[in-house]
């Protein structure tokens, strides 16, 4: 691993910044991720995610800050990040017209590998991915999660220790996503680093060891995914009304008083330290207006700790901070290839 100690982080990021132009992506980002952990990168469309992962795997550079990968140079060491790690992104970046055993062996030489060393391989990952039935056919034919794992195959074919997920189950039916899950867990069970994007947040909940939420850019929280519930409160008082006008009635009342309740539709949330205390509050400061249809006091969910930390709820876009990034990635060569 680049002559690097698996005891530090295997990807370091300091202050990174990057604009297109007059937008800015990336505001002075900076997160550790240890040897070995799935991290989970959450944040709206266009907090900055694919744009991190197209610097940390070197599709594109950044204006300023660092960022190493098991000690290299993003940067000033583009070759040898580039062995370090694999990308898989939101599409299956394999040819349709190949079959999946052509496919590999193609990449594999590609990404360098003696041609004896990329067929085996290749056969080896078949088999590791649940592919080796149909590794003879062509893969227009495969479903959307069998793409899905031979571009994981793919992307894992020179053996990186890093892996770079961009959204990778958007798309797939739950039982092809729970597969990938599995596939991903055993990938970090075996040691390999993996840095993963993702809007579902459940994915993040089951399978994220840490969990890094973008907004605008920054880091507004980090930790294990229980660390986040703990940071914004022990319990959520949620208060659902007819409609969203009578809710958007409620905020405001509620706000001039003194309380802090995010609006999702016709919802309202709130996270408190003691949540019966908080709803008996807000139900005296609405006084008999607009009283809410249905109430509940629970442990905050990661969409709820993920919509106070942010304001917005994961994968709402937000049009002064577009992510312009993913037509760059979409081009980018798997697995390392150059």
């Amino acid at each position: 691993m680049h002559g690097y100690p698996s005891s530090e982080p295997a990807i370091m990021v300091r202050d990174l910044r990057k604009s297109y132009g007059k937008v800015t992506a990336l505001d002075g980002l900076s997160l550790a991720v240890p040897a070995g952990s799935i991290t989970g990168l959450l944040g709206p469309n266009g907090s900055g995610k694919t744009t991190t992962v197209g610097i940390l795997s070197t599709a594109l550079r950044p204006d300023g800050g660092s960022a190493r990968v098991c000690g290299a140079d993003v940067t000033t060491e583009p070759g040898a990040v580039r062995q370090l790690t694999g990308f898989a992104g939101q599409y299956a970046a394999v040819d349709a017209n190949l079959t999946g055993r052509e496919n590999l062996r193609l990449i594999g030489r590609l990404s360098r590998l003696p041609r004896p060393l990329a067929r085996r391989r290749a056969d080896e990952a078949l088999e590791q991915f649940g592919l080796a039935e149909a590794a003879g056919r062509l893969v227009r034919g495969y479903s959307g999660g069998m793409r899905r794992r031979l571009d994981l195959a793919a992307a894992l074919l020179h053996r990186p220790p890093v892996l770079f997920l961009d959204e990778p189950t958007t798309g797939l039916d739950p039982d092809s996503r729970a597969q990938l899950w599995q596939t991903v867990a055993g990938l970090a069970a075996d040691g390999t680093t993996v840095l993963l994007t993702t809007q579902y947040l459940e994915e993040a909940d089951a399978l994220a060891d840490r969990v890094v939420i973008l907004d605008h850019g920054r880091v507004t929280g980090a930790g294990t995914p229980a660390d986040l519930r703990r940071q914004v409160g022990s319990a959520v008082v949620r208060l659902e009304f007819a409609d969203e006008h009578a809710a958007t009635r409620a905020a405001l009342r509620l706000r001039a008083r003194g309380y802090a309740f995010s609006q999702d539709g016709a919802a309202l949330a709130q996270a408190s330290a003691d949540g019966p205390a908080t709803l008996v509050g807000a139900a005296r400061a609405l006084d008999g207006a607009d009283d809410p249809v249905g109430v509940d006091i629970r442990e905050p969910s990661l969409d709820e700790v993920f919509l106070m930390l942010t304001g917005r709820q994961a994968g709402r876009a937000d049009c002064r901070d577009p992510d312009l990034a993913g037509a760059v990635l979409a081009g980018a060569a798997p697995g390392g290839a150059t």
